[in-house]
């Protein structure tokens, strides 16, 4: 009989083989933690509340079947709501529609064209703080919402200047439904029993926010005063009051056409771009992160999966559903679970696809505050103050450019405001000396002193703007080898590149080679952590 390790597919899509079991397994504990995400989701984007449903279903069963990684889940993601809402609020759900799909296309020429280095284009600082600033605008909005209560600006700081007043007016029933939620995800992540934790914690918050709704008799005390009211902006499809998930009795009403009409205008295409590009980012950080968990050591092909990711898409949004991306929390679930293959993004998909065509019923007793209090706590994790705190660590020029980006989202929107952080990096790294024209070309060679040996010297400044072309030249370097990075004539090596640097030097020796870095001795830091900026002080 093999190992487990041989058993496990290292490359190509594997067949339903001997890892069924704990493929099965792992996909049914994923649906219990996915459904209720994916109704949380599809609400606080603006789209009813199955369209996260009709996503992840997608993903599940489509998407994995060619996708380029081996234990990631696909599916609606917290992330997105931000720029999904905009879309919504001002273009409308069916001309946002039509901006995803045409955003799909983009991703899967992106995919084809080999693009699924996107990511390095993009200083970490600025990326953890877009997704910092996600965070804080998800809290503010459903913060509301956990609450019972309606904030009467749409502005993202005027929402936040609300939350006092909300508390104070709040309703105390759905709020005790709310916090009560709020309660157990923190309770969970203090749990040491395995077994116990097997459980997952989105679904003991939805059971016990039923059982208070029920309680409560929400299903009649505000069906009055609620009366076609929507706290999320989407249509009205209630059979009952606002305070419950609204499903359609018939399954036909799930789907959607989108419409292009709105093609021509600028909102539009701001949209697009800006689906698209979260969207990119977020898979590909997402897949990338999780090859990290992979107990096995298997890494994805990142173009493949952006291809497939992007195709999901385009199918989705042209009948209803929200984009998806390779969603972290659900794939880290996964690992955890047991999952070997992609068979069990596959297997949560179906049972996702059973369970709301047999127990539609059942979804229409969850309360709003419950996924409000799930999508209250995503946010808190993506903008914790470990978030701050890491990237203190790393220098106060990190902090600041986390904090700008931040700002820079909240006072205008996503797009911008990473453009904001990226100028603002560029421009200390020219105050800090670095030449312009090094801003986007990186001087350095690449000889084989030795026939096993291939030694990378790095001239002027490496930074996230120019090494996207090292990082392609050094990915193709063959296994088994020694890689040598010498950075003695460097005069800049940015956190980025370190990052890069540090992550292909462990992946490499796992791959059987040796990597070492020389020359960084010669270079300063202002943190003492090892991945921090060094440049030459003089």
């Amino acid at each position: 009989m093999a190992s487990q390790s041989n058993s496990v597919p290292k490359t190509g899509l594997p067949g339903l083989s001997e890892n069924w079991r704990s493929d099965l397994l792992s996909g049914f504990l994923v649906f219990l933690i996915a459904l209720p995400l994916c109704l949380g989701i599809s609400a606080a984007s603006g789209f009813p509340t199955m369209s996260g449903v009709i996503t992840a279903v997608i993903g599940g069963i489509v998407v994995s079947r060619f996708s380029g990684s081996y234990v990631t889940i696909n599916g609606p993601a917290a992330g997105l709501i931000v720029v999904i809402l905009s879309a919504v609020q001002a273009l409308g759900q069916t001309a946002a529609m039509a901006a995803i799909v045409i955003a799909s296309v983009f991703q899967i020429m992106m995919g084809v064209m080999k693009a699924g280095r996107l990511n390095a284009y993009f200083p970490s600082s600025v990326v953890h703080g877009m997704l910092a600033a996600i965070g804080i605008i998800i809290m503010a909005k459903q913060v509301h919402i956990m609450l019972g209560v309606k904030p009467e600006s749409k502005e993202i700081l005027g929402v936040i200047a609300e939350i006092p007043q909300s508390i104070m007016h709040m309703n105390p029933e759905i709020a005790l439904i709310g916090i009560v939620g709020i309660l157990i995800l923190i309770l969970w992540t203090k749990i040491k029993n395995r077994h116990l934790k097997m459980i997952p914690a989105p679904l003991v918050v939805v059971c016990v926010g039923i059982v208070l709704a029920r309680f409560f008799d929400i299903h009649h005390e505000h069906a009055y005063s609620l009366a076609g009211f929507s706290f999320f902006g989407q249509q009205d499809f209630s059979i009952g009051p606002k305070f419950l998930v609204s499903v359609p009795e018939n399954v036909s009403s799930y789907f959607y056409t989108p419409d292009f009409s709105k093609i021509g205008t600028s909102a539009f295409w701001g949209a697009v771009i800006s689906i698209c590009l979260v969207g990119s980012l977020e898979t590909l950080l997402s897949a990338t992160a999780v090859d990290k968990l992979d107990p096995h050591k298997r890494y994805s092909d990142l173009n493949k999966d952006l291809t497939a990711v992007g195709i999901g898409n385009l199918i989705a949004s042209s009948i209803g559903g929200l984009p998806m991306i390779a969603e972290i929390v659900r794939s880290s679930a996964n690992v955890n679970n047991g999952a070997k293959t992609g068979w069990a993004n596959f297997f949560h998909g179906i049972f996702l696809a059973v369970f709301v065509l047999v127990f539609p019923w059942l979804i229409r007793e969850i309360p709003f505050a419950s996924l409000a209090a799930l999508l209250v706590f995503t946010g808190f994790r993506l903008s914790s103050p470990k978030e701050f705190a890491k990237t203190m660590d790393l220098g106060h020029e990190q902090l600041i450019l986390f904090i700008i980006t931040i700002i820079g989202v909240l006072a205008t929107d996503l797009l911008v405001g990473v453009i904001i952080g990226i100028v603002a990096k560029l421009v200390i790294h020219l105050a800090w000396g670095v030449k312009f024209s090094n801003l986007i070309k990186i001087s350095y060679d690449l000889n084989q002193s030795e026939p096993n040996v291939h030694l990378i010297t790095v001239h002027g400044s490496a930074i996230f703007s120019n090494f996207i072309g090292l990082k392609s030249v050094v990915a193709d370097l063959p296994d088994g080898k020694i890689v040598i990075f010498d950075v003695s004539d460097a005069y800049l090596i940015d956190h980025t590149v370190m990052e890069f640097i540090d992550h292909f030097q462990h992946d490499y020796i796992d791959r059987g080679g040796k990597c070492e870095v020389r020359g960084l001795e010669n270079l300063k830091t202002h943190s003492k952590h090892p991945l921090a900026t060094h440049r030459f002080m003089g």
